[in-house]
């Protein structure tokens, strides 16, 4: 099976700015991951978050909002797919996000991926003033959020009455460049995200890269799938995964203990959350998650903002090995 591959340029959201000073040249270094990954075909796709406050502390740093960029970015590039993971669907009433990602879809020429989820950062939520509700209501929130977009993204004269939204002959046009974009559903929780995933969306991104949670959150999905009379196999299933890949010939040690500096990480997260290793552990550990059934991997680079040359060893020495 061959793997798609896509990369989170960086935006801000994870202090992946800051050691450039000037907000416009942050854009252009941001802009300039974007159009290194349209030139290589290793690379299927770019990915955005949708936050306004830094992580893992909300601080006074550039943080660009997703939807602004990935306009921009999609007249800035030709070929790759643009996409958020995910949309937060408390920041937009859903009939304007569909609208927003309709354009967007026509400015790319058709290669938008619409990403939305439930969201789950409450400092943002409250300080842009979205209030914050419970796990179940956001979900809630989420369900109806999705029955809005495809209505929006099929019906001529859209409408809908539930109980947290409402549409009346509400009018999207163009859907977008050749129809409505697909749309991307991300979080894995299994009794109603995943159910959401199968009931409305065209892709899904679960597990962090650990093949043991890939593993069971697809098989929930399947479940799910045959629960509401869906195709499981007309869902692209991906993760996302934060990597550090180690240069040839670097001292490893030495390395690996100056990153979480280096990169502005808390060294908790970066133990937590990052692969790091050669590109041949990568390529190992890689085909585990690959095994698990997911067919899309989106990495989440350090650094990228100031140097290509890791975005471009995964390209050379990780991607082919999946094609």
């Amino acid at each position: 099976m061959s793997v798609k591959f896509g990369v989170f340029v960086p935006q801000g959201w994870r202090m992946d700015l800051v050691d450039i000073a000037d907000p416009v040249e942050q854009f252009e270094a941001m802009t300039a991951v974007a159009r290194a990954a349209d030139a290589d075909p290793a690379w299927d796709s770019i990915w955005v978050y949708d936050h306004f406050h830094t992580v893992p502390e909300p601080t006074l740093e550039t943080t660009f909002e997703c939807w602004t960029i990935s306009a921009t970015l999609a007249r800035d590039t030709e070929r790759v797919r643009i996409g958020q993971m995910v949309g937060c669907n408390g920041y937009r009433n859903p009939a304007l996000y569909a609208k927003i990602a309709s354009t967007v879809d026509v400015a790319s020429h058709g290669r938008l991926d619409a990403g939305i989820g439930a969201g789950w950062y409450e400092h943002e939520w409250l300080a842009y003033g979205y209030g914050f509700p419970d796990a179940p209501e956001r979900l809630r929130m989420l369900r109806e959020a999705c029955q809005v977009i495809r209505a929006m993204w099929s019906e001529d004269y859209a409408t809908y009455e539930g109980q947290r939204y409402q549409i009346s002959g509400a009018i999207n046009e163009p859907k977008g460049a050749s129809g409505p974009p697909p749309l991307w559903i991300g979080g894995g929780g299994e009794k109603v995200t995943l159910k959401l995933v199968a009931q409305y969306a065209d892709a899904c991104n679960v597990g962090g890269g650990n093949p043991e949670v890939c593993k069971q959150k697809l098989e929930i999905l399947r479940g799910h799938c045959e629960s509401v009379g869906r195709n499981y196999d007309d869902i692209i299933k991906s993760t996302e995964i934060f990597l550090l890949p180690l240069p040839a010939g670097v001292d490893r040690d030495r390395y690996v203990a100056e990153a979480p500096a280096r990169l502005h990480l808390s060294e908790e997260e970066f133990a937590r959350r990052y692969w790091v290793g050669s590109s041949e552990e990568i390529v190992e550990r890689l085909q585990g998650t690959v095994g698990t059934g997911i067919e899309y991997v989106i990495f989440y680079i350090p650094g990228l903002a100031y140097d290509h040359d890791a975005m471009h060893q995964v390209a050379q020495e990780v991607i082919p090995h999946f094609r």
